[in-house]
C-alpha cells in the first residue's frame, strides 16, 4: 500500500531507534537527536503517509489518518527493514503510531517514549461528555493544590 521514504543511518548491529513525528511538522524535527544517537545503533525517521518520500503505492487507494493505520504502517516498516525489536519514540501522531505498536505488537517494542498529544484514544468516546462524578474527580485535587498553595508576602 506505501512505499514509506525514510532516513536511516547508524550502525545496523545496535539498538534500533525508530523517530516518529508528528502531523505537520517535518523530519526535520529530530536532526539535533540523531546525531546525538550517533553510536547507539541503527536510527530511523520515517516519513509520515502522506509527507516526504512516502508514496501511496496505488493512487485509489484510500487516504487514512486512523491511529490503527498509522501504527500498522510502523509495523509494516520494521518488517521491511528486519527490525526485530526497536526503541519507538514519537510526538503528536508519530507518538501515536508507536503507542499503536507497543500495544497491539508489544514483541517489536524494546521501549516505548512518547510526548505531546493524545495516544490511543477510543474514538467513539471521544464524542461523549464525561459524566459529572469523573470531571469532580479530576478537578478537585488541582482546585485543592491551588488553593492551600503558600501566598508570597507581596500578595
Amino acid at each position: 500500500m506505501l512505499d514509506i521514504g525514510s532516513e536511516v543511518s547508524g550502525p545496523s548491529d545496535g539498538l534500533a531507534v525508530l523517530l516518529m513525528r508528528g502531523f505537520p511538522y517535518s523530519e526535520r524535527a529530530y536532526d539535533a537527536v540523531v546525531d546525538i544517537l550517533a553510536d547507539a545503533g541503527l536510527r530511523v525517521v520515517p516519513h509520515l503517509r502522506g509527507f516526504g518520500a512516502t508514496r501511496f503505492l496505488d493512487p485509489s487507494a484510500m487516504r487514512s489518518g486512523e491511529q490503527a493505520v498509522l501504527g500498522n504502517d510502523l509495523r509494516e516498516l520494521l518488517d521491511v527493514l528486519q527490525i526485530e525489536r526497536a526503541l519507538l519514540c514519537g510526538y503528536d501522531w508519530g507518538g501515536r503510531a508507536a503507542c499503536v505498536v507497543a500495544a497491539l505488537w508489544p514483541l517489536r517494542c524494546h521501549r516505548l517514549v512518547t510526548g505531546g498529544g493524545y495516544d490511543i484514544q477510543n474514538i467513539v468516546a471521544s464524542v461523549k461528555p464525561a459524566a459529572p462524578e469523573i470531571g469532580h474527580v479530576k478537578l478537585v485535587p488541582v482546585l485543592r493544590q491551588h488553593r492551600t498553595r503558600p501566598r508570597r508576602a507581596d500578595q
